[in-house]
């Protein structure tokens, strides 16, 4: 029996934008999700902030300057970018072009901001965005306290950013809420491997079914 060609793995690389208020769980569900798969990578981003104790350039940022960094935004070279603190942060487009041309998929965790500008961008067909939400409000702010690194007026602050950011929820293509996070890991597995079999992200479906309209033909005398 004639087989035909059903080379699934030759997809184009699928763009994972994680948003969330700080504390609802984008971060550690980017790492779980890294850890359930290693094919998967992460964009590290630009900044020009200095580097910190045991951080490792091209690993866990790029550190540039800002000079260099205002010359990437013009020349179109960042995916997105911001200013957060006096420095400035942004998504290298060469790098995520590269993967996502190899097949490979790329998760951002970035906020909503950035999340828009990527939608925006030439790779906003390749994208998928998933805004995380917490339980409740007091859940996300018992787990900013729970982590002990911010002091009062800090943790004030992030809770006064977290109405503006969660406002944005519609935007995004799925949204969780974070409830338990084994369950809010199982449901963006589901998310993943919905995407990554979407027909317009399967370049071998056009051969493959050419070859079976071709069979047809063959059985007709055509």
């Amino acid at each position: 029996m004639e087989r035909r060609n059903m080379d699934q793995g030759a997809r184009r690389g699928l763009g994972i934008i994680l948003s969330s208020p700080s504390g609802a769980g984008k971060s550690t569900m980017a790492q779980r999700l890294m850890a359930w798969d290693p094919t998967l990578s992460f964009s590290v981003s630009a900044t020009t902030r200095a580097p910190r104790a045991g951080e490792v350039e091209g690993m866990h940022y790029f550190f540039t300057d800002r000079d260099a960094f205002g010359q990437m935004v013009l020349d179109g070279e960042m995916l997105e970018h911001a200013e957060v603190f006096d420095n400035h942060y942004g998504s290298p487009r060469a790098p995520v072009e590269a993967a996502l041309a190899a097949g490979r998929d790329v998760i951002f965790d970035i906020d909503w901001q950035g999340g828009q500008q990527i939608r925006n961008s030439s790779l906003g067909r390749d994208i998928v965005s998933i805004f995380i939400l917490p339980p409740s409000i007091a859940e996300l702010e018992r787990r900013l306290r729970g982590r002990g690194q911010d002091s009062d007026a800090v943790i004030e602050g992030r809770m006064e950013k977290s109405e503006s950011e969660i406002s944005h929820w519609a935007e995004y293509d799925y949204v969780l809420v974070n409830d338990e996070p084994d369950a809010c890991e199982a449901r963006l597995r589901t998310i993943l491997a919905a995407e990554r079999l979407r027909r317009d992200r399967q370049p071998w479906l056009s051969d493959f079914t050419r070859g079976l309209n071709d069979e047809f033909r063959r059985r007709q005398g055509r």
